[in-house]
């Protein structure tokens, strides 16, 4: 697989680069404090955890009528939601705490939606921040062949209304990623980017094992122990997943597939002629930062430009670091990408898929 390499010989990038991270490092020694998580990173894992947790155990212990179990699952989906984003992903950047143990222990929080922590990491650590939005490294770029997300994919007809559609596949992320991960794996396997990372047979016995037990206590333990018939217990399955799967996918192309984010293809040589830093924020923006509930719910992910170069600060510095960011991109003139509302960055979604869906390729 060809690597792409970030060369710049611009002066005004580089020293952009080299001020933001001295910038915000020199907040934290001045706070005195540590760029990782702190005790309401505590709190708000249990709450997260709660918000799955509890609501599963009251399908199980309380019978109920099958229609009020309905809300009960779309907490649940809601809860599963959170602790991806809140939880597990800084865990799996090794921002969640210094104690790398702790970090590996939350970031197994994924198998609560019966997914694979390790091709999460190769996906989203690795090539989604690494090859932000370019074509053909990114796959939150690449999505089903029924959307089109990037200008450089093949245009068809059927996603003149994408703008429309797309909201019902977003559903269907975590679900699809049950058996995606094998998929996915074997893609990495083939490409040669797994090597010396981990053994592929142990890790495709450890998918199954993790997916068996998944199916066998969301699906089959309700199946024995509750009222409910199967094709409910299905079905509450279903709403479930599909709504944690809505969120986290609205909540991430929020960041990306926006008016203003750029996409990038990198040269036959692979090469994109920009710093590494100045391309995260061409290709990624932030939405209602003054949110304070929906920064506290979505893990941050509403700082996504602060993220990106920071992969290893704790979300719950963001919303102090992100002014930090912005002023020193407008001393060097790089555009600080943001959205003030959600409201503003949802309908700039809207709008970015609906002009995705009707222009053509860009080669």
């Amino acid at each position: 697989m060809k690597n792409v390499k970030f060369i710049s010989t611009c002066a005004v990038q580089k020293g952009f680069a080299s001020a933001v991270r001295q910038n915000v490092n020199n907040y934290f020694k001045e706070q005195g404090i540590s760029p990782k998580g702190d005790s309401t990173m505590a709190f708000k894992t249990v709450a997260m955890l709660s918000m799955y947790i509890l609501p599963f155990l009251v399908l199980l212990c309380i019978p109920m009528n099958p229609w009020i179990g309905i809300p009960i699952v779309v907490l649940m989906g809601i809860g599963s939601a959170g602790i991806g984003m809140s939880v597990m992903h800084d865990a799996v950047h090794s921002s969640y705490s210094h104690n790398e143990r702790l970090n590996r222990m939350l970031g197994r929080t994924i198998y609560l939606l019966g997914n694979s922590v390790f091709t999460w990491k190769m996906q989203h650590n690795v090539f989604h921040h690494a090859y932000t939005n370019i074509d053909g490294f990114d796959d939150d770029i690449a999505g089903p062949k029924i959307m089109r997300l990037s200008e450089h994919a093949p245009l068809n007809k059927f996603h003149r209304f994408q703008h429309i559609h797309a909201f019902l596949f977003y559903g269907f992320l975590t679900i699809a990623k049950l058996l995606k991960d094998f998929v996915q794996l074997w893609e990495f396997k083939k490409a040669g980017v797994i090597e010396n990372r981990v053994n592929v047979r142990t890790e495709y016995i450890k998918m199954i094992i993790v997916k068996i037990v998944y199916l066998l206590v969301t699906i089959g333990l309700p199946i024995l122990v509750t009222p409910f018939v199967w094709w409910q217990v299905l079905l509450g399955f279903f709403i479930m997943h599909w709504t944690a799967g809505s969120i986290l996918s609205t909540i991430f192309q929020m960041a990306h597939i926006v008016e203003g984010a750029e996409q990038f293809r990198a040269s036959e040589d692979g090469i994109i002629e920009k710093d590494w830093a100045v391309h995260e924020l061409l290709t990624t923006a932030n939405f209602a930062r003054n949110n304070r509930f929906l920064n506290w719910y979505i893990g941050g992910l509403n700082f996504q430009i602060e993220h990106h170069l920071f992969p290893k600060i704790c979300h719950v510095h963001y919303r102090k670091i992100s002014p930090i960011v912005e002023k020193t991109a407008q001393e060097y003139g790089i555009p600080y990408n943001l959205k003030p509302t959600f409201t503003q960055a949802f309908m700039s979604h809207v709008r970015r898929l609906k002009e995705l869906g009707r222009t053509p390729v860009i080669g």
